[in-house]
């Protein structure tokens, strides 16, 4: 195989071939942005039985990898997809890849997990080691990569291949960390001496996230107030301690929007697209998202707020359902979209059927719905307990529908709060009902003010979180561990 990587990106899923959430869109726009710029660049990702093919459809380009200790026999065959001119890499291996879901059912995790990400890892190395040179980056992302880390970090002492590689591992989400019996460690291929309290070792557990952070040259999150708060217990998830240990090689970089594909003014899901030349293009978007679902027409004339993510406690779902009856009494329309924990969901359906003319919920996840909500909205909440990043509020506040957020990571770093100045959304600080609720009531009296609130869309509208911003952050500290530039 002769191509000759300067950074090679190796992720669990990556937008448009397979996605769950935000770590899918920062590896469908993060390594293009930096071909883009010049540098060589590729991903390996795993070639799920559900893979969205679409125009880019992958193509066998080596069978029967073997993949090595701890399985000498088990081999892979490699596909590859051009991505944008961008060079993708799937591990097929179908009793691991080829099922329904990518991680879990909705009885819980798939038993096997620790082994099918063992694997990955093992496999994306071997692919590596075909390539004609090592990479001068291997860029790993949350704790399914985690463990590739931990594997270059003892392989540079005996195999010179990896001599001038460095490794970056990106914390997505620290509270997903791939914990997993003392018993898969020993067959993992990591030498004896990893298992310790410095290691992958974590009361004893085997953590592949704690050994990526252990092991890396230098350690990302998402963004830099997310960066600070993980050092503290609070924020920590129990890993406090070695990333205050790290806290040198601990940076937050902010994620980046995806402008190609979330702009109000080019978005092919939308009834009218809409700008800030061309504003009349959103009431036109509300009047389509309150026919698709089945809302009264008289909320044209009362703000509509709505809600996308997991339901699950952390995105503060648990918050927003338990204020919707004062919602009502205000008249205002509340749309949901999301699927997670059973509970949630049940809840959801039931103030659905309590409260018909005034809340919409749809359980699951479709892109065009995503958008219609975001564009057909007139206020966007984010309660989150934590958000480390959070793409939705960079999507809203390009959408002209200002953010209502827990002032908590990436949400911190993007939302400027009434009545600042400069304000383009709404923060709260503590994750409680009557707190969310105030922050709500808030921004409904400013939307009342048709003055002070186009003064907070547009300059929502105004903000710019391009990836090329941060593809720039990213290359710098590339620099900084000694890739050499842009390679011929």
């Amino acid at each position: 195989m002769d191509f000759k990587p300067d950074i090679c990106f190796v992720a669990s899923e990556i937008y448009p071939f397979s996605k769950t959430g935000g770590l899918a869109d920062v590896m469908g726009v993060l390594p293009l942005t930096l071909h883009n710029m010049g540098y060589k660049v590729c991903v390996i990702t795993p070639l799920y039985g559900r893979i969205a093919t679409s125009e880019f459809s992958p193509h066998l380009v080596y069978e029967d990898l073997n993949v090595g200790y701890p399985w000498p026999e088990i081999k892979t065959d490699i596909f590859r997809a051009d991505f944008k001119g961008m060079p993708v890499y799937f591990i097929d291996r179908g009793e691991y890849f080829d099922r329904r879901y990518y991680y879990c059912t909705y009885r819980g995790d798939y038993f096997d997990n620790c082994e099918r990400f063992i694997f990955f890892c093992r496999a994306a190395l071997a692919l590596m080691k075909k390539m004609a040179h090592a990479p001068g980056i291997i860029h790993s992302h949350d704790w399914h990569a985690a463990l590739l880390n931990s594997y270059i970090y003892y392989q540079k002492r005996y195999d010179p291949f990896w001599a001038d590689t460095s490794t970056v591992f990106t914390i997505h989400n620290l509270a997903f960390q791939g914990r997993f019996s003392v018993r898969l460690f020993w067959d993992c291929g990591l030498p004896y001496e990893a298992w310790n309290m410095d290691g992958v070792e974590f009361y004893d557990s085997f953590n592949l996230l704690k050994g990526g952070i252990a092991h890396a040259d230098l350690v990302t999150t998402v963004s830099p107030s997310y960066a600070r708060e993980i050092l503290t217990p609070e924020f920590g998830c129990g890993l406090e301690g070695i990333l205050q240990k790290r806290s040198s090689q601990v940076t937050g970089i902010l994620n980046g929007a995806d402008y190609t594909v979330w702009n109000p003014a080019k978005d092919k899901y939308l009834e009218a697209n809409y700008s800030l030349s061309r504003p009349e293009g959103k009431i036109i978007c509300k009047k389509d998202l309150i026919q698709n679902l089945c809302l009264p027409e008289r909320l044209m004339d009362r703000p509509v707020l709505g809600f996308i993510g997991r339901l699950r406690s952390q995105k503060g779902i648990d918050l927003l359902l338990d204020i919707v009856p004062e919602l009502v009494r205000k008249d205002v329309g509340v749309v949901i979209l999301g699927e997670g924990e059973a509970e949630y969901e049940a809840r959801l359906v039931d103030l659905v059927e309590k409260y018909p003319d005034n809340i919409s919920g749809v359980v699951g996840y479709t892109e065009e719905m995503a958008h219609k909500i975001q564009a057909g909205a007139d206020i966007f909440l984010m309660p989150s307990r934590y958000e480390p990043c959070g793409l939705t509020q960079m999507y809203s506040l390009r959408y002209g529908t200002p953010p209502v957020a827990t002032a908590v990571g990436g949400l911190k770093d993007t939302i400027i709060p009434y009545p600042k100045k400069d304000a383009n959304g709404f923060v709260f600080a503590n994750p409680l009902p009557e707190e969310f609720l105030k922050a709500i009531e808030k921004a409904l009296a400013v939307f009342e003010d048709k003055k002070a609130w186009e003064g907070i869309r547009k300059r929502g509208m105004k903000a710019d979180f391009s990836w090329k911003r941060s593809a720039e952050v990213y290359a710098q500290a590339y620099a900084r561990l000694g890739l050499r530039g842009i390679s011929n």
